[in-house]
């Protein structure tokens, strides 16, 4: 495999540092460039002595001027708890980042990826979701700061592709999960791991028969790499993610189960219900057939597997000297 220079923004958050740990092992010049908003410099600590590796601190709404090959553009805060501190900051972020990245993509004449998501989907009506579906997206509400901005770089990084002939590459991301998921990210997983490891109690919405379908970051990785380095046609959209379907309640279960088994210690929690939030989806299950046909792709690691693996995560690290992002938790 050639060398490339490889910018990656976000990349000492949850995704971007998993791609960085294998952009760096496969030996690629990568350049992580992130504002440390919601994510670590623990997650890419360990790559700083590594001598094809460079971090360096930088907003994507503002343009910045480098030489690369290839660039994954994943920055963006992708909670819900942290996109609605600051949405009016969360839609620059993903439609002024889009223009940013990809005019330096323009001009370097590199390939660049999106890193888009499920929630262009919305609270969708159409199950599971095909990238032929166009979503139910509330435009006005809580969500949609998020929404509509990843729906907004989505067209950027089209018009870009028809105006100018850039390589592009858009996949759409599920739900993920695994080590390096900030503690107080307000995502189910993390949610369920932190409150199981303290003994408190694990809330759930509704009565937590809402679904999800949980991918492990490292057969999101995978994928993504192979999105990147798919045939120049192949542009996307394209879903990735897990098509397994499990309900809120099963994970909450699975977390209370699995906990013990990996930490060698009791667990005290109790499962309680608080109401559903405004414009939570009811259901969330990628389609991928595409991906498989395209990339010759499919999810490998089970949940028990992965999440036996987040737990270890999460039980080896001290989650008091996180620091929360927003006063959200």
């Amino acid at each position: 495999m050639a060398t490339k220079r490889i910018l990656v923004t976000g990349g000492a958050g949850f995704l971007g540092s998993h791609l960085c740990d294998r952009l760096v092992a496969q030996g690629h010049d990568v350049i992580c460039l992130d504002n440390f908003f919601t994510s670590q410099k623990t997650n890419v600590a360990h790559l700083l002595s590594k001598p094809n590796f460079e971090l360096i601190r930088h907003d994507v709404t503002h343009p910045i001027w480098l030489e690369v090959d290839e660039i994954y553009n994943a920055a963006c805060p992708a909670a819900p708890g942290h996109y609605q501190f600051n949405p009016v900051k969360t839609m620059k972020t993903s439609v002024m980042g889009a223009i940013n990245m990809l005019g330096l993509a323009k001009r370097c004449r590199a390939r660049i990826l999106q890193f888009s998501t499920s929630e262009v989907y919305g609270d969708p009506t159409v199950h599971p979701q095909p990238e032929s579906y166009r979503g139910n997206v509330n435009p006005i509400g809580i969500r949609a700061c998020y929404d509509e901005g990843k729906r907004a770089a989505e067209t950027l990084f089209f018009d870009y592709h028809r105006m100018h002939n850039m390589q592009i590459k858009v996949v759409r991301i599920f739900n993920t999960y695994g080590p390096r998921m900030h503690p107080f990210d307000g995502r189910v997983v993390s949610n369920f791991v932190r409150q199981a490891l303290r003994g408190e109690d694990i809330t759930l919405f509704g009565e937590g028969l809402q679904s999800r379908s949980f991918c492990f970051v490292d057969d999101l990785v995978d994928v993504i790499q192979r999105m990147m380095n798919s045939e120049k046609d192949f542009i996307g959209p394209v879903n990735i993610g897990n098509p397994t379907e499990f309900t809120i309640k099963q994970l909450a279960e699975l977390v209370i189960q699995l906990t013990p088994e990996v930490t060698g210690k009791s667990v005290s929690s109790k499962i309680v219900f608080k109401p559903m939030p405004a414009d939570d989806p009811t259901q969330r299950q990628p389609d991928i057939t595409l991906a498989k046909a395209k990339l010759g792709w499919e999810p490998k690691v089970p949940l028990r597997e992965g999440l036996k693996k987040t737990i270890a995560y999460f039980a080896g690290v001290d989650i008091g000297s996180f620091r929360a992002p927003t006063p959200n938790y």
